[in-house]
């Protein structure tokens, strides 16, 4: 019988992965390898396709064919649809004609298993083997959501980058799925073959960055210069935080001018921004003006470009974000310096606490250095706090991590550590630190806990 294995993707960082995974070996041999590509966007018909932006020619020549998810399920929304269960036997004979599968064995690699489009495809080929693969740092995070049984133990395998060595994920942990690393080495080579295709990157003239000039930067301490007397780019990540309702835009905007304020006040004097690919274009322009009042040169970066493709081009002397990967990637892939800013406000505002962005936002506070200036943070220890911060997160997909919670919060839990957690919520768990042990009765007390609840029920109305 033929096999055919089937990668669905949604971003290029993720046919990176998988085209680093499978130069590794990571995979086993098929009859065929297909590509199923899916365009997430709010309004996919507004954004280019994945197989059409740039370096996606080079990753190409990994698979046998190309598939669309979007004109697949045309006109649905890759998103927002799933198939009825009792739909499911003719939806797989259709699929089976229509990417000319016929009698094959299917084999699934999906990202993001916790919702659609993933769910949909698992739906679809109930008797495919899964591997699910995952390019970024919510993998060390718990599940997101309560998986179906009849795909959670499909599940083979959760493929990763090593972006935190030595840190487990816990991702699927509920069902015993091991985790395996893709090699740094192959996905480096996979980023180079993308950075030699991108000549508009040959030299950072190209980007408009000329050789310092006089500035407003001129009297303060500036980084050594580079071999050819340029002096070194910053490279600023900006994300979309405000279309997840975690930030305003106007919060987030402000987050992004503290990045170039911050990076301007270390005497830097050439800084290259890139946007999220979805933020609105007002923000760029509010960075172009406030760099314009500091003196300092600002490139914005208009094409959709890998931030791995940048520090391969770029060879950035600092990388500035929030919570992205690519800082992570910067930092333990590439050896570059990175810094961070606004991680304590987003754990103080992410809501619900097992939002999923709470694990990348805690990484990126626990390990990485902030960009303006004040008092060291104290070394945290990430492995006695992320099984902590999952349990809370999740403590009825993981209650196997209540043990280690207890022991980290009843020895660890300190003034600065406190950030990650929430009182109210240890408190309903009833975790050690919520409240004074001798009340500790009290969050497993079901009598008060449901006086509690009508007492804020009265306050909320007003009476």
């Amino acid at each position: 019988m033929r096999t055919t294995q089937i990668f669905a993707a949604s971003t290029l960082y993720g046919v990176a992965t998988l085209a680093a995974a499978l130069d590794s070996g990571c995979f086993p041999a098929a009859d065929r390898r297909l590509l199923l590509i899916s365009n997430n966007a709010p309004v996919p018909e507004t954004s280019p396709a994945l197989d059409t932006m740039p370096g996606f020619a080079q990753l190409r020549g990994r698979f046998d064919g190309v598939l669309s998810w979007n004109e697949t399920i045309a006109p649905f929304h890759p998103g927002g649809w799933s198939p009825r269960p009792d739909d499911v036997p003719l939806w797989e004979r259709q699929l089976r004609v229509l990417w000319d599968l016929g009698d094959d064995r299917i084999e699934l690699a999906l990202e993001s298993i916790q919702v659609n489009p993933a769910q949909a495809v698992a739906q679809l080929f109930p008797d495919a083997p899964l591997t699910v693969y995952a390019d970024g740092l919510m993998t060390y995070g718990p599940t997101r959501n309560k998986l179906d049984p009849l795909i959670g133990t499909r599940v083979r395998r959760v493929l990763h980058l090593d972006l935190v060595p030595d840190l487990r994920p816990l991702l699927l942990g509920e069902f015993g799925v091991p985790s395996e690393t893709v090699p740094t080495a192959a996905f480096l080579k996979t980023v180079g073959e993308l950075a030699a295709a991108e000549a508009e990157l040959e030299s950072t003239s190209e980007l408009g960055l000329e050789s310092p000039s006089d500035s407003g930067l001129a009297s303060k301490s500036r980084p050594e210069l580079n071999r050819d007397g340029s002096e070194p780019v910053v490279l600023i990540l900006g994300q979309y935080l405000s279309a997840l309702s975690i930030l305003t835009p106007a919060q987030e905007e402000e987050l992004h001018l503290r990045m170039l304020r911050g990076t301007a006040a270390r005497g830097h004097g050439r800084i290259v921004f890139k946007p999220h690919p979805s933020a609105p274009p007002t923000w760029s322009k509010s960075l172009e003006r406030e760099a314009s009042s500091l003196g300092i040169q600002l490139t914005v970066l208009a094409r959709p470009l890998l931030a791995e493709v940048l520090y391969e081009r770029l060879s950035p002397a600092l990388v500035v974000g929030c919570f992205s990967t690519a800082l992570l990637t910067a930092s333990s892939f590439y050896g570059i310096p990175v810094a961070r800013v606004g991680t304590e406000l987003l754990l103080d505002r992410l809501a619900p606490y097992q939002n999923s962005n709470r694990v990348p936002v805690t990484i990126a506070d626990a390990l990485l250095p902030p960009l303006e200036p004040g008092s060291a943070p104290p070394a945290v220890d990430l492995a006695g706090l992320l099984p902590a911060v999952g349990y809370a997160m999740q403590p009825e997909l993981r209650p196997d991590l209540r043990g280690a919670a207890e022991r980290y919060l009843a020895g660890s839990l300190d003034a600065y550590t406190w950030r990650y957690f929430k009182r109210r919520r240890l408190t309903a768990l009833g975790l050690p630190g919520a409240i004074p042990s001798q009340l500790g009765f009290i969050p497993r007390n079901a009598t008060v806990r449901r006086v509690a609840r009508r007492v804020r029920g009265v306050v909320r109305r007003g009476v």
